[in-house]
């Protein structure tokens, strides 16, 4: 299913939710990254979206970026229990304490997993799936690969990082093109990832 465009061309349909849609997903969704500040940036909004739309975490990233030292998980992992009682009173995040707290975690084992792999990158890409594995374009919202990254970084101590958390981000990351076959973004988004670098030996 596709939507059209401020240009006419097809876009994936939840691009027509709302306008801003068509911004995150023109510029930033699907693209593969290799930054780790983006990787861990991403995989908190994901734990931050548990149970709410996107639509309400993206109108709120920028306060989230204010609000978190701008996802800089060697900064986040010195908060301690004053930083979560001021973040509990901003109103320009989402305030859940157990979110709030399990992404000050996700920071600390960040910080052992880059000691541990080199960087989140190396680690993160190991999970890309073969393309040859993958289903029809958004027909689910979880894979074995997904579950394998859930049940490796619970491993590892981090928290509100289910299949379906790790599944969203995979996609987001380009672990995985899951552009809708109409959508006209999806080629940009297959030759960005046939550029890309993979970051693990």
């Amino acid at each position: 299913m596709t939507v059209k465009g401020p240009d006419g061309e097809p876009r994936c349909g939840w691009c027509g939710s709302i306008p801003e849609f068509f911004d995150y997903h023109d510029n930033e969704w699907g693209y593969p990254v290799d930054d780790d500040i983006r990787l861990f940036e991403k995989l908190c909004l994901e734990s931050f979206q548990s149970g709410l739309s996107w639509r309400t975490i993206l109108t709120k990233r920028d306060n989230f970026r204010a609000a978190f030292a701008d996802f800089d998980f060697n900064r986040m992992a010195e908060f301690g229990a004053a930083e979560v009682e001021r973040l509990l009173q901003d109103k320009g995040i989402v305030r859940h304490r157990g979110k709030i707290e399990a992404v000050i975690n996700n920071a600390k084992r960040a910080q052992e997993l880059v000691g541990q792999e080199g960087s989140l990158a190396a680690f993160f890409w190991r999970f890309e799936p073969r393309e040859e594995d993958l289903p029809e374009p958004q027909t689910v919202s979880t894979s074995p690969e997904s579950v394998a990254l859930s049940k490796a970084l619970k491993k590892q101590g981090w928290k509100f990082v289910g299949p379906t958390t790790a599944f969203a981000f995979m996609q987001a990351m380009g672990l995985i093109n899951d552009h809708a076959h109409g959508c006209v973004f999806r080629k940009k988004a297959e030759q960005a990832r046939q550029r890309f670098i993979r970051p693990y030996h």
